[in-house]
């Protein structure tokens, strides 16, 4: 199997609807380290890039990227517009002209991952959704290398992107504005990694209902 434009746009639809369901989840996290606006600013972007790919209606996964890149850099406020915009900004560029096999589902993920990096300078350890990205990544390369289809390179990736969000739990923040608490930034989850587990496994799920049709 390969994944397509359809499943591209469908991987934004899922997203925003779980993070339209989790979005006052995400304002408490933030709430504890952060400025508290990081569900409402990925709520808005998000129902703002659906509406622009209805509007668009792209046709390569790399063009339903790019729309939702810009989408977000123009919707997103905080920290996370930037960071998340030139995250499927690469991720765009990765994706090259064609459909996506496993390979290409990595080099996706590498992709936003890079412009995670690029943008915010965090690696991990310092309580960033770097933390969910950079387990993600590991995790699809790995899939790649048994052999595994691209749905379950994106099941593997989500997986480990949420156990990677979930130790950001005990950290200490060293990087962002979380990390001005010092040691009271420890025994929170950090929003941006959150969101970033929510993002994959919709990608997982979009996946799924591909395979499934």
């Amino acid at each position: 199997m390969s994944l397509d434009a359809a499943w591209a746009r469908r991987w934004i639809e899922l997203s925003a609807a779980e993070i339209a369901e989790q979005r006052d989840y995400l304002v408490d996290l933030d709430r504890a380290i952060g400025d508290g606006d990081h569900g409402e600013n990925m709520d808005r972007g998000f129902k703002a890039a659906v509406e622009a790919l209805e509007q668009t209606q792209p046709g390569s996964v790399a063009e339903v990227l790019k729309t939702v890149a810009k989408t977000l850099m123009s919707t997103v406020g905080g920290a996370a517009g930037p960071l998340y915009g030139t995250a499927f900004l690469r991720a765009s560029k990765a994706a090259g002209d064609g459909d996506l096999d496993g390979a290409g589902v990595a080099a996706v993920i590498a992709g936003a991952l890079d412009g995670i990096q690029a943008r915010g300078k965090a690696t991990t350890g310092e309580k960033t959704m770097v933390d969910a990205w950079t387990p993600a990544l590991e995790a699809a390369r790995a899939a790649v290398e048994s052999g595994s289809d691209p749905a379950a390179v994106l099941e593997a990736a989500a997986t480990a992107a949420e156990a990677g969000a979930a130790a950001t739990e005990p950290m200490r923040a060293t990087k962002g504005r979380a990390s001005y608490l010092g040691e009271r930034s420890i025994g929170h989850l950090d929003p941006g990694a959150v969101s970033t587990s929510l993002i994959l496994r919709a990608a997982a799920r979009a996946a799924g209902e591909v395979g499934a049709a």
